[in-house]
This record gives C-alpha cells, structure tokens and sequence, in this order.
C-alpha cells in the first residue's frame, strides 16, 4: 500500500506529465494507461507541442475517461518535448510528478508501486517492457542500481532509468531547472543527473516492469547521432561534479564517453551501417580528451531552463 502521505480521498498526490507531438495514434492509449492506475493521479496534464495531426482532439477524447482526476490540455507552439515538458511542469501541482511519454503506456499498478518507494528519495524509478518490432524484452534496470556502490555516479556512467518510469518531487524537479529544450536528445537523462549527483540526493530503481516502452522508427533514440552528441553534451556539462563524488573523476568521465559511443557504434551496426559505425569508433579519442578536461572546470550552476518555459497558447481544464 502508498504511504498515506501520498494519497487522499483515494487520489495519489501526484501529476501526471505527457508531452505530446504528432501523437494522435497513440495518445488514447497512454491517457487510458492513466485512467487505469489502482491510485489515480490527482491531475493529468498533456502538453500538446504543436501538432498538426489532430493530436489535441484525441487527447480531448481521452480526456473524458478521468472522472476524478483533474484534466489539464496546454497547446504551446512546437518547441520539442522538453519544452512541452516545462510547460507542464509549470502548470503542476502535486507534491511528485510522474512522467508518460504519449507513445508508451503504464501498467495500472505504476503509481500505487512506485509511491510505495518513493519515501525519503528525490526520485524513484523502476523497470519497463520494450516494444519494439513485434518483439518485447524486459529492460532490468533495477540491477545497475543494485549493483552500484554509488548509484548516482552509476547513473552517470550509463543511464538505467527511463523517462515513462520516473516520478519524482516536484520542489527538486523545479530547483533543478526543469529540462534543457536545447537538448534533442538526452535531457531527460541531463535532468536525472541534475537531481542525482547532489549531495545527499537519494533515488530507488525497484525491480518491476511497470510501464511499456514503445520504440518507433522515428523515437529521439533512433536518431543515434544526434544522442551522441547531446549525451557527450551532457557528459561534458555533469564531469565538473564527479570530483564531489569521486576520487578518480576521469576514470568515470572515460567510461561514460565509452559506453557512449560503444552504444551508438552498436546501434549504427544493428541498422546495417557499418561505415557509420566505424566513423563513430574514430570518434573515440577525441572523445577521452574531451571527457577527461570536462572533469577538470569549474562548477557551473546549471540553467533555470523553467524561466524561459513557453506559455501556452491556450489551456483548457477539466471536462472539455
């Protein structure tokens, strides 16, 4: 059972976050994934990016299903999910905010578990089913964070945590900064870290496959160059911070630019392009030299990207 912190009147304390662009096809099920939780959200908020699909309209259909739940609809001009994102988060209201992307979906159980594990902690995550080409594979990210003596500076070497199984405290999410819309890729990740690599910040990855993770040919992690880029972006902005938390800050650097591109080489290999592979191994070293004087600037207060969060163009609330 959630702790009774968390929920009243039989709703969770929490807002459910779903930017959505072009997501008309599936927008329905992922509203229906949250209409379905044994603890409802105590308000779902879609942050609709300027589609051109009829995305707003599904949404709105779907929208009918929360009978308790407040239901908020914000229109901004497209400005790519991490803007829709802050949109959203600026619009929130709950003590945690719990993250859907509008092509996944949540198993019903996904917020009554995760609040159960969400004492104590910045934020709490868990495992997930991908789906992908007919096929479904569980994604055990409960094991990195198991294995881990420092979980946090595991995060960092290698990112275990999926942006449709987070939910995590609205106060940190906002101090934070909210998300890097100049990021295409990664910023969930980049925002992750922000929270993690604070002193004294303490998450929980719990062993249960809980949302499902849908991967289309056109999702930000098909686009394998433009994740390597912004997850070296990203690598380079974090590295000051590892000195809080290591004695050997470049070997944690190194590995991160490594898996990195391990990651992206494999990809480019398992799309049978194999000239785009090797173009990414020639990266590498200029990578190390990168990642090992990342570790060696200044700490840098990260951007309150919320400041600038656009507004939307119109928000309807409620039964619409």
């Amino acid at each position: 059972m959630p702790p009774e912190s968390f929920v009243s009147d039989g709703l969770a304390d929490v807002s459910a976050i779903m930017p959505a662009w072009r997501a008309a096809a599936t927008i329905g099920r992922a509203l229906a994934s949250i209409a379905a939780q044994t603890v409802p959200p105590r308000e779902v908020i879609v942050a609709d990016d300027g589609s051109d699909d009829g995305t707003a309209a599904a949404a709105e259909a779907a929208g009918r299903a929360f009978s308790r739940s407040r239901f908020v609809l914000l229109r901004t001009s497209h400005g790519g999910a991490g803007a829709a994102r802050n949109a959203a988060l600026k619009a929130a209201s709950g003590e945690l905010v719990a993250f859907l992307d509008a092509d996944d979906e949540w198993l019903p159980a996904k917020i009554e578990r995760s609040l159960a594990h969400a004492v104590d902690v910045v934020l709490v995550s868990h495992d997930y089913t991908l789906v992908a080409d007919g096929r479904e594979a569980v994604g055990d990210c409960a094991r990195h964070f198991r294995a881990a003596r420092d979980p946090a500076l595991a995060l960092f070497e290698r990112n275990f945590i999926a942006t449709s199984t987070v939910m995590a405290r609205r106060e940190a999410v906002l101090a934070a900064g909210g998300f890097d819309p100049g990021l295409p890729s990664a910023q969930d990740y980049d925002l992750w870290l922000a929270l993690l690599l604070a002193p004294q910040a303490r998450f929980h990855v719990f062993p249960e496959p809980l949302a499902r993770w849908h991967a289309t040919s056109g999702s930000i992690t098909s686009r394998t160059e433009e994740r390597r880029r912004c997850s070296m972006a990203v690598l380079e902005r974090h590295a000051p911070r590892l000195r809080q938390r290591t004695a050997a800050p470049d070997k944690a650097a190194l590995m991160r630019a490594a898996v990195v591109h391990y990651e992206a080489a494999s990809a480019f290999l398992g799309r049978g392009m194999p000239l785009s592979a090797a173009g990414t191994t020639l990266r590498l070293p200029a990578a190390f030299v990168s990642a090992w004087q990342a570790t060696r600037r200044p700490l840098r207060p990260r951007s309150d990207f919320l400041v600038t969060a656009t507004q939307p163009d119109t928000v309807n609330i409620d039964k619409i």
